[in-house]
C-alpha cells in the first residue's frame, strides 16, 4: 500500500470509517443540515415537518404513503406528524375526489406562506453550500447522487 492510500491529504490517517461512502453520505448530510435546520426550529417546525412541507411544495395533494417514502418518515409516524400540522394549520385532509377512499395531504395558505419562505432559504442555503465546492465536482455531485439513489431504488 503506498502512502497516498493509507494517508488523506490532510496528513490524517485514512481510516476505513473516513473513506466508507456510507458513513461520508451521512457526516455530509448532518454537517450540511445543521445550519438549515436551526432556522427550521426557530420558526417552532421540527425536521420532518420541514420535509412534508417541501414535498408538498413539489406537489401538493399527496397519500400519506407516498409523502413518508418522498419524507424519510416511517408512515406510523408521519401520521401523528400531519395531525399535529392540521392542528396548527399548515395542513389539511381531504378525500381524494378519484376515489373517495383515499384521503390526501393538501398545504393550507398558512403551510404554503410558510413552505414558500423555507424553500428559497433552503435554496440559498443549497446555494452557499455548492460554493465551497470546486465548480467541477459542485456540477456533478447533485446528478451522481440522483444516480445512485435510481440504481438503489431500482
Amino acid at each position: 500500500m503506498n502512502k497516498l492510500d493509507s494517508t488523506s491529504m490532510e496528513g490524517e490517517r485514512e481510516t476505513f470509517v473516513s473513506s466508507y461512502l456510507l458513513y461520508l453520505l451521512a457526516a455530509s448530510s448532518d454537517a450540511a443540515s445543521t445550519q438549515f435546520h436551526q432556522r427550521v426550529r426557530s420558526l417552532g417546525l421540527r425536521v420532518p415537518e420541514w420535509r412534508v412541507l417541501a414535498c408538498l411544495t413539489d406537489q401538493d395533494g399527496m397519500m400519506i404513503t407516498r409523502l413518508a417514502d418522498l419524507a424519510l418518515v416511517e408512515q406510523s409516524r408521519l401520521t401523528r406528524i400531519i395531525d399535529q400540522m392540521e392542528k396548527r394549520g399548515l395542513v389539511e385532509r381531504k378525500t381524494d375526489v378519484q376515489d373517495g377512499r383515499r384521503l390526501l395531504i393538501y398545504l393550507t395558505a398558512e403551510g404554503r406562506k410558510v413552505s414558500a419562505k423555507l424553500v428559497d432559504e433552503a435554496k440559498v442555503h443549497e446555494a452557499k453550500l455548492l460554493s465551497i465546492l470546486e465548480d467541477t465536482d459542485a456540477a456533478r455531485i447533485k446528478p451522481a447522487l440522483k444516480a445512485l439513489l435510481r440504481s438503489l431504488e431500482g
